[in-house]
């Protein structure tokens, strides 16, 4: 009887093991439970922490994440207002807030990972597609200053150097694909926490295009640069010009001032010395018609005069002996050789 009563009681322990085992299931401070009956939700979830009892072998403890979970999209190519095909990447945080909606609607998270792609990137593509590159670049709608305070300040450089308005920015696009996709999510027992772009890149079929014009924007405005330059410095070039004519200028008056007030000191020097006597003023004439005459009288000189010419008043007889004065006794000398001699240029 002993060894029949304890393989009875052996089987009986087993079997509430069993039996216990299939009804009782614990819940973490993480999780929350779905119980299925046959693949159907019975009953509210449960999300309190702690030892639960179902029904043990038809019911089906069906467990959920109750912490934020991630969502990481795929990039995706996708056009802007202004014809710019760009790759976006964004992410996002849910939770699951209906366990039951979002067991029936999605099953697991694999098909809400799957759903999410599909609503929050056809949702980020009609937003991008209504707006252009800029606004979802530009962090915010405030305009900061352009690059360069000096660049495009005329109508002609307007679109070099200068970025065009921003009516939204990047943060205001980022809320209006939240405030799109948020209400979808709700239908599925999903609450959407925040979504932001991860990566803006252009499209690879563009790229080359984009530095292309980037490098000729660039040109454009170093060429502009260097006209501004060439310019001042012609007017640089200019005004050194014209103050180095007026220095010029001035020197030369100053200069003609000084020889003119030389030559009249040594006018009035000349004439207070050969206006001392009769005999000085006509050493005075007698020296000066003698420059004059070496100055006239070469060796291919003609001269055809009257007799009573003035200027050869001492040349009047080649047998006349000339006088001159004395400076210092103011006694005629006689015997000096012929006035012709005097005059004739020496070889």
């Amino acid at each position: 009887m002993k060894p029949a009563l304890s393989l009875l009681v052996l089987i009986a322990s087993f079997a509430l093991y069993v039996l216990a085992t299939a009804s009782l299931y614990t819940v973490s401070e993480t999780e929350q439970v779905i119980i299925t009956q046959f693949g159907k939700p019975v009953g509210d979830a449960v999300s309190d922490a702690g030892l639960h009892v179902k029904v043990p072998f038809i019911q089906k403890v069906n467990r959920f994440e109750k912490r934020i979970i991630e969502w990481d999209g795929p990039p995706a190519n996708m056009p802007t207002r202004d014809k710019v095909y760009i790759v976006v990447d964004n992410f996002a945080r849910w939770r699951i807030t209906d366990p039951r909606k979002f067991f029936v609607n999605l099953r697991d998270e694999r098909g809400a990972q799957s759903r999410l792609t599909d609503i929050l990137g056809s949702e980020t593509r009609n937003v991008i597609a209504k707006h252009d590159f800029i606004e979802a670049v530009r962090t915010t709608k405030d305009r900061k200053v352009a690059r360069d305070a000096n660049i495009g300040t005329s109508i002609a450089d307007a679109r070099i150097g200068n970025l065009p308005p921003i009516i939204k920015g990047r943060s205001e696009l980022e809320k209006e694909i939240f405030a799109n996709a948020a209400p979808k999510m709700e239908g599925f027992g999903i609450e959407l926490m925040d979504l932001r772009f991860k990566r803006i890149n252009y499209n690879v079929s563009v790229s080359q295009t984009i530095y292309q014009r980037m490098v000729s924007e660039r040109t454009q405005i170093a060429e502009r640069f260097k006209s501004e330059g060439a310019g001042e410095a012609a007017k640089i070039l200019g005004q050194r010009e014209r103050d180095l004519k007026l220095i010029e200028s001035e020197a030369y008056r100053k200069v003609q001032e000084i020889e003119g007030a030389a030559d009249a000191k040594a006018t009035e020097i000349y004439a207070n010395a050969y206006n001392g006597s009769v005999q000085a003023r006509e050493f005075f004439e007698f020296t000066k018609t003698m420059e004059a005459y070496k100055k006239v009288l070469t060796a291919d000189t003609n001269l055809i005069l009257s007799t009573d010419s003035d200027f050869l008043h001492y040349l009047k007889s080649d047998e006349k002996k000339a006088v001159m004065p004395s400076v210092s006794s103011g006694d005629p000398v006689e015997g000096l050789p012929s006035l012709l001699d005097l005059a004739r240029p020496t070889e």
